[in-house]
């Protein structure tokens, strides 16, 4: 049962930032006056759809990114070309149902070969119909069918290309901006849960304790409380009892530990690990603050300030993968789902400000100026307003594609390397 929360909490937190981060790109472009024509979490195989007005919304297999399908940012699929048979279904002297396939089962239906058509601008369609040349006008919201699969249509008012610069920006640094506003509220959140710490600590407290280290086969526990070392109290310094573990090693230490109403002594003793020259118990040792109660004011002001600390450190790391690259300190979603794994099994409390770090970070890398990522496209959209005319579409598309293709073999490689350490 644990392990079954564990994952539903896991998959919720990814199901949230995702969500949200589309929701920005869908909710924009809908106010843009743009036809978005699928709102999907996940990529793969279809795991569940419905629709609602002109949208699909669709939930996909793996969790690990969302899209907003908007009309004209990718090529219309479907073409009909002169000379083609076709089927039109009029309402109130209007097209609503243009149908390509299966003609003669279609009835109610005026049949004729194409003789001229625009569903972007003109929204008409010229059909020889036994003979005769007749015109008809087509619907703004008219579909297309073809194999028992309805599309809408998209007048050119409808597409993202034919939005202002303003407007097209805001649909794609939406996304972004909503991560950012999640991260924010759950930052604040977290505060007014976890509490803040006291000025003073109380104590020094053991973490997490690594599997197969001196600390662990002594019988060392997370969340004991270090009351002495070798019979000397160790007070409040974390740093001066690491200092007195590596300045011990393969010599024994007698930690006296209160674990709940009892007081215990444990004998470790440190050892180096991986070539190092100080002893290492393999446990994290955390000085304790005592915590008191968040007003609603001070969880907003130290939201704020945990969002500067955090994309403070998420541009160092950014720095140092850039000097000194490897593969190793690359994570990709197997790692991200450990991780999320692991911090789930503390609670609700310090998953809330995961997720808060993670919705942070996905808003700061998608404004990127990596190619196929939000920051790309926003770097041409400034380019169209300085130029005053658009990037040629098929270029821009070009460099997207490659993008997308270089980020997917990078993905490849990631997930590999995280099975890889998973396994070993």
């Amino acid at each position: 049962m644990e392990l079954l929360k564990i994952i539903f909490l896991t998959v919720l937190m990814f199901f949230v930032i995702v969500a949200v981060h589309e929701w920005g790109h869908f909710y924009f472009a809908k106010r843009a006056g743009i036809l978005v024509r699928e709102f999907a979490i996940g990529f793969g195989p279809k795991l569940f759809a419905y629709k609602r007005g002109e949208t699909q919304f669709t939930f996909r297999l793996l969790p690990f990114g969302g899209y907003a399908r908007m009309a004209g940012d990718d090529p219309e699929l479907i073409e009909i070309s002169n000379g083609q048979t076709i089927a039109l279904r009029l309402e109130e002297d209007k097209v609503r149902k243009i149908y390509l396939d299966r003609l003669d089962s279609r009835k109610n239906v005026i049949r004729g070969e194409v003789l001229q058509i625009d569903l972007v601008d003109d929204l008409s369609v010229l059909l020889d119909v036994d003979g005769e040349s007749v015109r008809y006008s087509v619907h703004p919201q008219a579909m297309l069918v073809v194999k028992g699969k309805e599309t809408q249509i998209a007048p050119r008012d409808r597409q993202y290309g034919s939005k202002t610069v303003g407007q097209r920006a805001l649909s794609i640094f939406a996304g972004p901006l909503m991560n950012f506003i999640l991260a924010f509220v759950l930052f604040a959140l977290y505060t007014l849960m976890a509490g803040i710490p006291l000025d003073k600590p109380s104590h020094l407290q053991v973490g997490d304790v690594v599997k197969g280290m001196p600390a662990a086969e002594a019988g060392v526990l997370e969340g004991d409380i270090i009351e002495k070392i070798n019979g000397k109290p160790v007070g409040t310094d974390a740093n001066k009892m690491i200092e007195s573990i590596q300045a011990s090693k393969d010599k024994p230490m007698v930690w006296t530990l209160k674990r709940g109403e009892q007081e215990v002594d444990i004998t470790v003793t440190p050892r180096a690990a991986d070539n190092e020259q100080v002893g290492k118990v393999g446990s994290s040792i955390i000085t304790f603050f005592p915590m008191r109660s968040a007003s609603v004011g001070e969880s907003v002001t130290r939201a704020g300030t945990d969002m500067v600390d955090t994309t403070k450190l998420i541009f160092q790391g950014f720095k140092q993968l850039i000097n000194k690259f490897s593969m190793d300190d690359l994570g990709g979603p197997v790692r991200t789902f450990e991780v999320t794994g692991q911090i789930a099994k503390q609670g609700i409390v310090q998953l809330t400000r995961w997720t808060a770090i993670l919705s942070l970070y996905l808003g700061i890398f998608n404004l990127l100026p990596i190619p196929a990522l939000d920051g790309s496209r926003l770097i041409f959209l400034g380019i169209e307003a300085l130029r005053r005319k658009p990037v040629d579409p098929n270029h821009e598309g070009l460099v997207h594609f490659i993008g997308f293709a270089m980020l997917f073999l990078l993905m490849i490689a990631v997930t590999y390397n995280d099975i890889l350490r998973l396994f070993g």
